[in-house]
């Protein structure tokens, strides 16, 4: 049999060539995998076994929560729900850069409901940018913002992708949401620092005050109505213990339907929209989600995360600086990958040497989806970077994006310091309910 670093890397080598040569990653990930499973079964079991993996995977009923969230996301963005909250904190708070902070809150409201950070700067940028750059923020102020902004619907629950890490970490899912609270409001105010410096240093980037009428108290109900209703469902079912994440997101998605039809201005033609957008998405997530199941079974089967845990610690570094190696690892790994590649691809070798180095594996899904949120918006393969200046219709470059997301991004490392260096909070309400 080969020895574990000949499979280690055969199959990252192989990985590397197939996405090079363009191969979509879920193919990729199957196709490196199969040669070496190969080497331990034979042709006719192994097609067996990889049906069995891909079976495992969609009849998993905790993942039955992803297409549900999905699914209440894309409801969202075809309907008037978003657009509605970001005019409220736009329109309701009259104060200069009104506009920029109701970016922040509606996008971490919609943070609140959903999951996706892509689908949380579709949706709140398409209406906010085209009015900021209205009234006359600076383009790399509104697109930056915005960009960011998107990545509070990764860490504040429900989250996709700490959905993905408790699925591949066998961790509680309930309790990775509430560790992304608290680090999810740090953040959001994070964000709201960040402006008030721009708009100190740039004030031309930041214009006075919205003069525009107010909103009527019908209207404040009709913005912040459908939020706080979706939003409660999922966090009273899921932290009240009345329901699981599964049925949380179940519960939700119909009251979800019939907020966006009776108060969101969703039509027929939306409704399908959002379905064939949900089965198109998981058609991508489940591929990917059976053939990381394949990839991680061949890299258990040589034992290649327990060998390199094992090789790590020979070296005798410190715990921290395991964790420091980590996460260089996956800021400059999110350059070229887009998280979710990255949870199955890297994990199943990962998560053996935290354990090793002795973290807590609730706290460091946090850090691993605070890393993550750096990677969207880090190029050459930051998805909230063209999503922005995609919608922009040619006011907004790439490059103006990735100016503005700068200092965003330096709120996002500051953040992972705060948790390194305080570490409950991200745990201290996990541990209230335990």
């Amino acid at each position: 049999m080969m020895e574990w670093y000949e499979v280690a890397l055969g199959l990252m080598g192989l990985l590397i060539l197939l996405i090079a040569l363009g191969l979509p990653i879920p193919f990729a990930l199957a196709a490196a995998s199969l040669p070496f499973l190969w080497q331990i079964q034979t042709f006719n079991t192994s097609l067996v076994s990889a049906q069995l993996k891909l079976w495992g995977v969609w009849i998993n009923y905790i993942l039955l929560a992803v297409p549900l969230f999905v699914f209440l996301g894309e409801l969202i963005s075809r309907s008037n729900i978003g657009a509605n909250l970001y005019m409220f904190l736009h329109r309701g708070v009259p104060i200069r850069g009104s506009a920029a902070y109701g970016s922040i809150g509606a996008c971490a409201g919609f943070g609140a409901v959903s999951g996706s950070s892509m689908v949380g700067s579709l949706t709140i940028g398409g209406v906010a940018l085209p009015e900021m750059l209205r009234l006359g923020y600076g383009r790399q102020l509104a697109s930056g913002v915005l960009a960011a902004g998107g990545t509070l619907s990764v860490l504040l629950p429900p989250s996709l992708i700490l959905l993905f890490y408790g699925i591949v970490t066998d961790q509680s899912i309930g309790q990775l949401f509430m560790a992304g609270v608290i680090p999810g409001l740090m953040l959001a105010s994070l964000f709201v620092i960040v402006v008030l410096i721009w708009a100190r240093l740039r004030p031309q980037d930041v214009p006075d005050r919205d003069m525009g009428p107010r909103l009527r108290l019908i209207q404040i109900a009709v913005s912040l109505g459908p939020i706080i209703v979706i939003g409660g469902v999922i966090t009273v079912s899921i932290y009240g213990g009345i329901a699981t994440p599964t049925e949380a997101a179940a519960i939700a998605a119909l009251v979800t339907v019939a907020l966006a039809v009776g108060v969101g201005g969703l039509r027929w033609t939306g409704f399908v929209e959002a379905l064939m957008a949900t089965m198109r998405t998981m058609g991508y997530l489940g591929l990917l989600l059976s053939a990381g199941v394949l990839f991680g079974f061949v890299l258990n089967y040589y034992r290649v995360p327990q060998q390199f845990t094992a090789l790590f610690l020979s070296f005798e570094l410190s715990p921290y600086m395991v964790l420091a190696m980590v996460i260089l690892f996956y800021i400059a790994l999110g350059m070229f990958l887009e998280p979710v590649s990255m949870t199955f691809i890297t994990l199943p070798v990962i998560i053996p040497l935290i354990l090793a180095a002795g973290f807590d594996l609730i706290w460091f899904g946090i850090i691993y989806t605070i890393t993550m949120e750096i990677a969207v918006l880090t190029p050459p393969v930051g998805l909230n970077l063209y999503v922005i200046s995609g919608i922009s219709r040619g006011k907004v470059s790439v490059p103006d994006v990735i100016v503005g997301a700068l200092p965003f991004i330096g709120a996002l490392v500051i953040l992972v310091g705060v948790m390194i260096m305080f570490p409950q909070a991200a745990l201290w309400l996990p541990q209230q309910v335990r």
